[in-house]
Order: structure tokens, then sequence, then C-alpha cells
């Protein structure tokens, strides 16, 4: 069983930046899909960006050019790197651990506010 530990979230300012960290405890991370998902107050949890074993990435379109998601697979961990922040990016950021058999895991959350 994968358990995850997100950090990184924090308070930025518009334009700038932040670095999400997932940290996952198990063996079989390298071979899970990855994925980021963030859910603003009122909303519905929505996907982010999702990177395969094989290092594959997807983004969604409102964030794409200015989000890149990675995973080292030596050190457990995925991230998430995010420029060019703006106040619709605030959120709670989630990182989910998805096996080949669909059963999926999902981190605490960490919360992301963009604010001046």
């Amino acid at each position: 069983q994968v358990q995850l530990v997100e950090s990184g979230g924090g308070l930025v300012q518009p334009g700038g930046s932040l670095r999400l960290s997932c940290a996952a405890s198990g063996s079989f991370f390298r071979i899970n899909s990855m994925s980021w998902y963030r859910q603003a107050p009122g909303k519905q949890r929505e996907l982010v960006a999702t990177i395969t074993p094989g290092g594959s990435t997807n983004y969604a379109d409102s964030v794409k050019g200015r989000f890149t998601i990675s995973r080292d697979n030596a050190k457990n961990t995925m991230y998430l790197q995010m420029s060019s922040l703006k106040p619709e990016d605030t959120a709670v950021y989630y990182c989910r651990s998805r096996t080949r058999g669909l059963d999926d895991t999902w981190g605490q959350g960490t919360q992301v506010t963009v604010s001046s």
C-alpha cells in the first residue's frame, strides 16, 4: 500500500513560483501513474497533470506552459513546478498514485494561495 505526503504549498504573489513535492512510501512507486489534482473552494476536484511510469506527461489546458510535472523514482518523489501563478490557481493540491489495477491512493493535500 502506497502512502503519499504532499509538501511545498504556501502563499505566493501573482506571477510567482512554487514547487510542490509528493513523497511516496512503498516499493511500487516507479510502476504507478502519478497525478496532481486541485480543488478550489466550492468547486470540484480537477486534474492538473499526470506522469506515467515511463515519464510521459499530460496537463490541463489551464496550466500548460506554466506547470511542469516530474518524478524521481530513486527518491520515490513526484514534483509539480508551478510558475507564473495566478489567483485562480489557489486551491488545495493533492497527489494521487494509481496502480496498474486502477487502485488509487491520495495524499492529504497542501494549500496553495496566490494573492497579493
